[in-house]
Parts: C-alpha cells; sequence; structure tokens
C-alpha cells in the first residue's frame, strides 16, 4: 500500500474547512455546494434504487465522504435515507437500520455536525414516522487512505471533494506568483497538475472498490469546466486575482532576506499558505 509522503500528511492537518457557525465558516459559505446536492438528487434517487432493488438489507451501511460541516453535511444522507425508507414502504417491508459515516478529515468541526443531530432525528421521525433507527458516527481521515474495513459499505457519496489533491504536484517552483495554473503556467504545471489527480483519483477509487460491498454504489458529484483549456479565464481570472493580492500583501511585510521559503499553494479551490515548495520570487 503506498504510504502518505510528508506534505500529504502536512495537508491532511491543515486543510478542513472553516469550522463553527461565523460569518466565515463553510456553514454559512456553502449555498453554492447546497445547490449542487439538490441537483444531482434524481441522479442519486436512480442510482439508490438500482442498487436495492432486489432488496434491501436489515442494516444499510452509507458513508459521506468529504462530509465539511454545516447542514449540507446532513442533506445527502437525509436524501439517501428518506428515498430508502420509501423503497421499502413500497416493497412492503421493515424499514432498515441505517448506520451512517460521516468522513472528513481530523480536524474537520464534527462538533458542528453532531449539534444538529438532535433536529435532523427530530425531523427525520416527524417526516417518516416508521423510519428504522439511525446511528450517525463521524470518522476522521483522509479519503485517500482507508478508513472502512473491507466490503463493508452499501452506499458511498460524495460532494464537492474529490477535486482536493492528497498533496500539492511535484514541481510548482516554475509556476512562479501564480497559486494554481494560469494563462503564465508553462506545461509542464498544468501536466503536474494533471499527474497528481490521475494518480489521486485512481487511489480513491481503488480504495472505495475495497470499502464496499459486492453491487454496493457509489455517486461522486465534483467540480467540472466548460472548456478544454485549464488555463482559461473560465477558470483561472479568479486565482490570478487573488495571486496579485497575495504578492501585494508579502509584497508590504519585512521579511529577512533568507526568508525565500515563504510559499503559497493552491489545490482544488482552496489556498493554502504554507512554508514549502512554492517559492515566492525565488531565483
Amino acid at each position: 500500500m503506498l504510504l502518505p509522503t510528508r506534505e500529504a500528511i502536512v495537508f491532511v492537518k491543515m486543510l478542513p474547512m472553516n469550522g463553527g457557525n461565523g460569518k466565515s465558516s463553510y456553514a454559512n459559505n456553502s449555498l453554492l455546494q447546497r445547490r449542487i446536492i439538490l441537483e444531482v438528487r434524481p441522479f442519486l434517487e436512480d442510482s439508490i434504487k438500482d442498487a436495492f432493488s432486489s432488496g434491501i438489507p436489515s442494516c444499510v451501511k452509507l458513508a459521506d465522504l468529504g462530509c465539511a460541516s454545516g447542514p449540507n453535511a446532513l442533506s445527502a444522507i437525509s436524501e439517501i435515507i428518506h428515498t430508502i425508507h420509501g423503497m421499502s414502504k413500497r416493497m412492503n417491508c421493515k424499514s432498515p437500520e441505517f448506520q451512517v459515516f460521516l468522513n472528513d478529515l481530523p480536524g474537520n468541526d464534527f462538533n458542528n455536525i453532531f449539534s444538529l443531530l438532535p433536529d435532523f432525528y427530530e425531523k427525520m421521525t416527524k417526516e417518516d414516522g416508521t423510519l428504522g433507527h439511525c446511528f450517525i458516527t463521524g470518522v476522521p481521515g483522509s479519503f485517500y487512505s482507508r478508513i472502512f474495513p473491507s466490503r463493508n459499505l452499501d452506499f458511498v457519496h460524495s460532494s464537492c471533494s474529490v477535486h482536493w489533491l492528497s498533496q500539492a504536484p511535484a514541481g510548482l517552483e516554475k509556476n512562479k506568483g501564480h497559486v494554481h495554473i494560469a494563462n503564465g503556467s508553462p506545461p509542464t504545471v498544468i501536466e503536474a497538475y494533471t499527474n497528481q489527480f490521475q494518480r489521486d483519483f485512481s487511489l480513491f477509487l481503488g480504495l472505495r472498490s475495497e470499502e464496499i460491498k459486492p453491487g454496493g454504489r457509489m455517486v461522486i458529484t465534483t467540480i467540472s469546466r466548460s472548456t478544454e483549456d485549464p488555463s482559461g479565464g473560465e477558470c483561472c481570472d479568479l486565482w490570478e486575482l487573488l495571486a496579485e493580492s497575495l504578492t501585494d500583501m508579502l509584497a508590504e511585510v519585512s521579511l529577512p532576506s533568507s526568508a525565500n521559503y515563504t510559499k503559497i499553494y493552491c489545490i482544488g479551490c482552496e489556498v493554502l499558505m504554507a512554508f514549502f515548495n512554492f517559492y515566492v520570487g525565488a531565483d
């Protein structure tokens, strides 16, 4: 099994979504992610019906990977449970119990999610009076590693998460002055991001194939673009503006001449300021 690199371990520690319920929290700044969950509902329902068309187990084991915090963490799970419960009614069988695993990085604000559970359980009971028991557990860890026992899960869901890489690609030193792929990025930088994603996504799928039961299903929703050019304006204008702002901020800070190790990274759609691999203004 591949072991995580030092850089990957550092990212796991540094990249959770903002916790709490404040103005800058993920819980209050994730409307787009919620809209995406609602948009893919028909596809989610079709996949669930296909997975359990021949029968529903007495205990359905579900996992949401990259759940983050706030109400979105329970939104997709609620839809999955409602759909399966409705199927059990149509089949004239007892509603199953549900074991739900919410996964994200160890620094994720799981306490925020747990604080929502009493209202969640109450709402589910009112809407589906014959609903079976539901047990929800937080599972901290990177989904680029094994996080569940073999052949354990019936259904896996992940929304707006797998665009996050396990670590920054190697060779970004040539991408000076940028926090992501930009108009001025050399082809080697685009290739580096592409190769890193292909390795990560292949690893992700391989790990889940070990954890999902035979006949189980997985629904993944991820961000995409409408153009082939990864350095086009649709993808990069925002990051170039951000890079300019960060560069201006750094220019106003008095640093010793030896401080050329100050670096900036962007993985997927979030910016990480760290102290390795991307030299800002270094020769």
